[in-house]
């Protein structure tokens, strides 16, 4: 028997596939307006979004690093300039593996493990858009071995810099400073944006302590790049802001009249406009090539430099404490008169020592045999130590230190350049804070005649003596004279209050006439002239103590344990133009350290306006390789500017730190601190 079938239903299969093609009809229309909603967000209200995404994978902004500012003197001589070096840079967008590349390329461009370590650090917080520098100033074998692989470093490029040079080398080195290769700690405290680009910054003196205004603005240049990131066109671009040019208030020919008395020796000499506080002269002996530091010291160099047993890296006018000696004795005599404990016709009779009552101690006048009746005028004239030994256990260590640290002793100046040093006036407080000893009589005594604890620096003596030739008017040493740029920048140029005198404007003439006859017939009267008069007064500070009862004997003293000569001067001496202070580190006595100083008066006073002292076109070696461009064509290059008539101006063109140096004090202890001192 047949199996029988039932019959299809022909109107139900239709159905049944009607609604299929709907649902099927209904899933894609679903999708599709999915697919066109999420195309319409994508387009539309993402597109500003997108559409700078697509761009940044062809078209960078690169930043261009500012020029840095010019630095002149005061008559507009060049002192710190700028020239293109060659640089290796690495594109951080178009290198996917930065170890592997850096190491390969070690051998090829002779990276250092410190330029390797100056990339890594720079490079973990570039912008991805950004171009690292690799190594600073290539050699030309370093090029050469380049430009033979350069294809198998994409995004590695060989580009030109400005960088830093100093035509006058070691001239100028401690007061203008140097720029090095950012560091680490630099790298964290900078703001980003406005180095990107930038490899130095400033390390010491004035390109540490105008760093902002000579720095610049960054500017950036939109490129578009292929896949492999060549350049495909230029498509805008921001110019860079050029740092501020400085102006200095320093004049050439008198820094190289000053550095020329130092030559082969230790020691400073500041010369400071009492007028103004305008610092003429800041020299450091020995001194420095600051164009070594510039894109990195090599390691011998800066051993070499670091080990010097003369600390030729030591700024010793401004970082210097020294014991001033006699040369304070002008300033504290006028603290007598203040407090009324002495006065003009004051006089003592010197046997050539003093001692305290109930205390057998001598405390020695520099010549054994005293000199017999001393007045105030003749104490400061032959520097009698026996005098100041009695107005200073009658004026008592708080009042003196009361009234000495209003000529700036014990602080620091306010100089515009970093790393200065406080000097140090000592108190019962200081030495009960420092010590946790009370203060001994002797020790008043032998802060007296600027020794003892007593420090000062020769940047401090100056600004001193510019007080005591302003007959008590203060003012603030200071570099900076005028700026030229984008950034404003107010500049000191005025006296800034008065000392607290209760004598009378005839004190200061007298206290003045007894300096000019400390030059006339006194301690200082090896450089009298007759073309000027010359206010100053010399010091003698010991370095090796020297036991009760023993003589000063320098045949039995090495050259570093013979004292320290000073002098402090002003002239002419009844209209001050010029304030002087000078430390010769073993010259023995102050008479020696002022015949430094008459070639600097009479440069200044004489010469300058006949017959300046003018650079000459030499160039400085530092190791650095130009871009095609020497550093003498660029100094050589002159450009008239209107604010100054005679300024010299290149045409515009597109680290290893220094440890903290010891401080330079020889303190002898207050028992043995008189023993006699020849001025």
């Amino acid at each position: 028997m047949k199996q029988q079938f039932p019959l299809k239903n022909v109107q139900q299969e239709k159905r049944i596939f009607r609604s299929r093609v709907f649902f099927a009809i209904g899933i894609v229309s679903f999708f599709l307006i999915l697919l066109v909603v999420r195309y319409a967000y994508l387009q539309i209200v993402h597109h500003q979004e997108f559409s700078e995404a697509a761009d940044k994978n062809r078209i960078r902004l690169q930043p261009i690093a500012p020029a840095r500012g010019y630095i002149y003197d005061r008559n507009g001589i060049l002192l710190a300039d700028n020239y293109p070096i060659f640089t290796a840079t690495l594109s951080k967008a178009d290198v996917e593996d930065t170890d592997d590349t850096v190491k390969r390329l070690t051998p090829i461009l002779s990276l250092s493990e410190e330029d390797i370590e100056r990339f890594h650090s720079r490079i973990k917080t570039a912008k991805k858009t950004e171009r690292v520098t690799l190594k600073l100033n290539l050699t030309e074998t370093d090029i050469a071995r380049f430009s033979e692989v350069k294809f198998q470093f994409p995004g590695v490029d060989i580009e030109t810099q400005m960088t830093r040079y100093y035509p006058h080398g070691e001239l100028f080195a401690h007061v203008i400073g140097y720029v090095g290769r950012i560091n680490d700690k630099e790298l964290k405290a900078i703001d980003k944006e406005s180095y990107a680009g930038t490899n130095l910054i400033g390390k010491i003196g004035v390109e540490k302590s105008y760093e902002d205004l000579l720095h610049g603005i960054p500017g950036y240049e939109s490129i578009e790049a292929d896949a492999h990131g060549n350049v495909l066109r230029h498509l805008g671009r921001k110019e860079s802001t050029r740092g501020n040019d400085l102006y200095l208030s320093l004049d050439y020919g008198l820094q190289t009249i000053a550095a020329e008395q130092l030559a082969g020796r230790r020691g400073a000499i500041v010369a400071i406009d009492p007028r103004t506080g305008e610092i003429l002269a800041l020299v450091s002996s020995p001194s420095f090539n600051p164009n070594l530091f510039v894109t990195g010291i090599g390691h011998d160099d800066y051993s070499a430099l670091r080990d010097n047993l003369d600390q030729p890296l030591y700024n010793r006018a401004v970082q210097g404490s020294y014991p001033p000696g006699s040369t304070i004795k002008p300033m504290e005599a006028l603290g007598g008169i203040h407090y009324k404990t002495v006065d003009w016709s004051t006089a003592i009779a010197d046997p050539g020592y003093f001692h305290l009552p109930g205390d057998s101690h001598k405390f020695r006048d520099w010549k054994k045999t005293g000199h017999g009746s001393v007045n105030m005028h003749k104490s400061i004239v032959i520097s009698c130590d026996t005098y100041f030994y009695i107005l200073s256990y009658q004026m008592g260590i708080d009042k003196m230190n009361d009234w000495m640290r209003q000529f700036g002793f014990g602080a620091k100046t306010g100089v515009d350049l970093p790393s200065e040093s406080e000097g140090l006036y000592p108190s019962p407080e200081w030495k009960m804070r420092t010590r946790k000893s009370k203060w001994l009589k002797g020790e008043t005594i032998s802060v007296s005649i600027g020794q003892g604890a007593f420090t000062a620096t020769p940047l401090q003596l100056a600004m001193a003596t510019a007080i005591t030739a302003n007959h008590g008017a203060h003012v603030i040493p200071h570099v900076l004279r005028s700026t030229k740029g984008a950034k404003i920048h107010p500049v000191l140029n005025a006296p800034t209050g008065k000392i607290n005198f209760s004598g009378t404007e005839e004190d200061w003439i007298k206290m003045r006439d007894a300096m000019v006859d400390v030059i006339q017939s006194g301690t200082g009267r090896g450089i009298r002239t007759p073309m000027y008069q010359i206010a100053g007064k010399t010091g003698t500070a010991q370095v090796k103590s020297i036991a009760q009862g023993k003589r000063y004997n320098e045949a039995l003293l090495n050259e570093r344990q013979l004292d320290h000569g000073l002098f402090v001067g002003f002239a002419p001496a009844e209209n001050p133009e010029i304030a002087i202070s000078i430390i010769w580190e073993n010259g023995k006595h102050g008479g020696s350290a002022a015949q430094l100083a008459r070639p600097i008066f009479d440069y200044w006073l004489l010469q300058k306006k006949k017959n300046p002292v003018l650079p000459t076109n030499h160039e400085v070696s530092g190791g650095l390789m130009t871009a095609g461009i020497k550093p003498g064509e660029l100094a050589s290059s002159e450009v008239s500017l209107n604010t100054h008539p005679n300024t010299v101006k290149p045409k515009p063109q597109g680290h290893v730190t220094t440890p903290n140096q010891p401080t330079t004090q020889t303190q002898p202890s207050a028992q043995t601190t008189q023993a006699e001192i020849s001025e």
